[in-house]
C-alpha cells in the first residue's frame, strides 16, 4: 500500500508544509532521514503550532526531532532513513522506540 493510500484510509488530509518530497535537501550527502509530524507547542523550533510539517535532516537534526517530541513539543508521525535520495518508510516502530 502506497503512502497516499495510507494517509487516505488514516483520515489524514491535513495539508504537509515545510520541505517537499522532491526537496533538493533530500538528496545532501548528510541526510540520512525524513520525518512528517504535526506541530503540538507553541515552543517547538519548526512550525507553528498545529501544523503539519516535512523535513530531511542529517543524524544529529533527527536526534534534535526526537528531543523535541520528547519534550511534548511535536510528533512525528511518519518516518524515513534516506539514503542517496530513496526513502525507506518505517514499517512498524521509530527506531527511537525500539
Amino acid at each position: 500500500m502506497s503512502i497516499i493510500e495510507q494517509l487516505k484510509r488514516s483520515g489524514s488530509g491535513k495539508e504537509i508544509k515545510g520541505q517537499s518530497i522532491m526537496d533538493v535537501e533530500r538528496f545532501a550527502e548528510d541526510t540520512r532521514h525524513m520525518v512528517v509530524f504535526d506541530v503540538l507547542s507553541w515552543d517547538c523550533p519548526v512550525g507553528d503550532k498545529g501544523d503539519r510539517i516535512r523535513i530531511f535532516l542529517s543524524d544529529k537534526g533527527h536526534e534534535q526531532a526526537i528531543n523535541s517530541e520528547r519534550r511534548g513539543e511535536m510528533k512525528i508521525i511518519r518516518h524515513a532513513r534516506v539514503y542517496k535520495g530513496d526513502l525507506f518508510y518505517d514499517t512498524l516502530k521509530r527506531d527511537h522506540e525500539i
